[in-house]
């Protein structure tokens, strides 16, 4: 049978006019831990020049990964990694709670701008109730709540715990968060595991000891509450939960909302799995229930086993989660990528990009930490490089956060080397088309740009706050094409 000449036609048409390559959709999350200086600042002791060096080599470290979200730390035990008027400068900044850092600056802002500047998201990352860590070595300062409120604060194992009962103590939360959703340009808030501690023992008796909340619940109870003591717990969280979602939408909407509890449900669940922790009877949070209502726009359960340790075996706990996922959230597994530098039996690189391999399908992932890839712990840069983060992706798009996709770019070619476009957006995806093929997509903030040398046509797609992406506007290039293939896309810097 013979082909029709239109059919030969649009063969023709489309050998000659290569199509866009999709563009690459992925979570490449990253936590930067400043509880005990994990990540950073590396000490106390640092002035503000080192402070702010070791915070742009994290992100330079980001970017050249190729990785796309930055999760920081800034309040780990009830203070505060930026200036705040309602509490106190965190100890692991300065040395000493309280304590403003010198010459003055702001960690915070200066982490938002130098992220954006490289295509970084960055979440600011929040401990709900945690008051003082074993770590912290000096006093507390006069304004902290173990101070101002010695009965909302409760002692439990070495650490100090806000009472999740008192309203006083989930209001003050709900103030601190919101305090920087309104200040800072952020693009996530992220809570971690931390609802009600973790179980600790007598040290003389080894018996579990249970939450001293007894004050909060004697006053439930006496106001005639129903509940039993585990379920009202429970509902104090859920209550936090639903409270703080809803407060970030009505305050900027864009904001994503992420919660990366601990990563087993209940032991049992599935049959398959044990656990020593029930996340729903000892730390009183119905992570699922949060899950399924929708009150996050981010799950990433912390799924720190390896594939193969079949009691909690990580493919089994991914595919449960995927399944339970009713509310159609993203669902991007935490992997415990410190296992290379910091554990027993350590981790081989080989298991990062394994699990990083079977969560394609869920969007993505974050890792804890960031040291694993400053210290390149097992040759973990090569692994993703060369592997699964050998181009840039861009994060997912969270459309229940946006109305409508934005219109795509002007584009106007404005001298014989420099193409600039107009839009309303401030992150843009850019591909060239060089000796008949398109380039991978490469982000960037500016809206001028200067193709190198070959590139016979430009795309441009623009990206609002909640990652929907425009229509791809094109334009040819009216120069000579060179032979030469382009080696690398323009050095250009990423904001958001």
């Amino acid at each position: 049978m013979g082909i029709s000449l239109s059919l030969l036609a649009v063969l023709a048409i489309s050998h000659q006019r290569p199509s866009l390559p999709p563009i690459p959709r992925e979570f490449r999350g990253v936590w930067v831990a400043t509880v005990d200086n994990i990540d950073w600042p590396s000490r106390r002791d640092l002035s503000t020049n080192q402070q702010q060096r070791e915070m742009l080599t994290i992100l330079d470290k980001a970017q050249s990964l190729h990785l796309n979200a930055i999760v920081f730390q800034v309040r780990p035990s009830a203070d505060a990694l930026y200036p705040s008027k309602i509490e106190p400068w965190s100890e692991y900044l300065t040395g000493q709670q309280g304590r403003a850092p010198s010459p003055s600056w702001d960690p915070l802002e200066f982490a938002v701008t130098e992220a954006h500047k490289r295509g970084l998201e960055l979440h600011a990352w929040f401990n709900p109730y945690r008051a003082r860590h074993p770590a912290q070595k000096g006093n507390s300062a006069p304004n902290h709540i173990s101070k101002a409120h010695p009965a909302f604060v409760k002692k439990y194992g070495p650490y100090l715990w806000m009472d999740p009962g008192e309203q006083a103590v989930q209001n003050q939360t709900l103030k601190v968060i919101l305090d920087v959703v309104k200040r800072y340009d952020i693009d996530g808030v992220h809570i971690d595991d931390y609802f009600y501690p973790y179980r600790e023992k007598d040290p003389k008796t080894g018996q579990y000891l249970d939450f001293p909340d007894g004050d909060s619940w004697g006053r439930y109870v006496r106001n005639g509450g129903r509940m039993t003591r585990g379920d009202w717990r429970r509902a104090n969280v859920d209550d936090f939960i639903e409270k703080l979602y809803a407060a970030i939408k009505k305050q900027k909407r864009w904001v994503k909302f992420g919660i990366s509890p601990f990563g087993i449900y209940r032991p049992g669940v599935p049959p398959t799995i044990m656990a020593n922790v029930d996340q729903y009877a000892d730390l009183y949070a119905d992570a699922l229930r949060w899950f399924q209502n929708g009150w996050c726009d981010y799950f990433a359960p912390q799924l720190y086993w390896p594939i193969k340790q079949t009691p909690q075996a990580f493919p089994v706990l991914l595919q449960w989660w995927t399944e339970s996922n009713s509310a159609h959230r993203h669902l991007w597994p935490g992997l415990y990528s410190s296992r290379l530098f910091d554990g027993s039996p350590k981790w081989q690189a080989s298991e990062v990009v394994n699990q990083i391999g079977l969560s394609k399908e869920s969007g993505g992932v974050v890792q804890f930490s960031m040291k694993a890839m400053i210290l390149d712990s097992g040759g973990i840069d090569e692994a993703l490089l060369r592997g699964p983060y050998a181009t840039q992706a861009f994060v997912p798009p969270s459309p229940w956060l946006s109305r409508h996709a934005p219109e795509k770019p002007e584009l106007e070619e404005i001298g014989p080397d420099r193409v600039s476009w107009r839009s309303i957006c401030h992150l843009f995806a850019v591909s060239m088309l060089q000796n008949g093929r398109w380039t991978p997509w490469f982000c960037t903030s500016e809206f001028t740009i200067a193709p190198p040398e070959g590139a016979t046509k430009i795309a441009v797609v623009a990206f609002d706050r909640a990652g929907l992406e425009s229509p791809a506007a094109e334009k040819r290039l009216e120069r000579e094409a060179s032979s030469e293939p382009m080696a690398n896309a323009p050095k250009v810097n990423c904001k958001l």
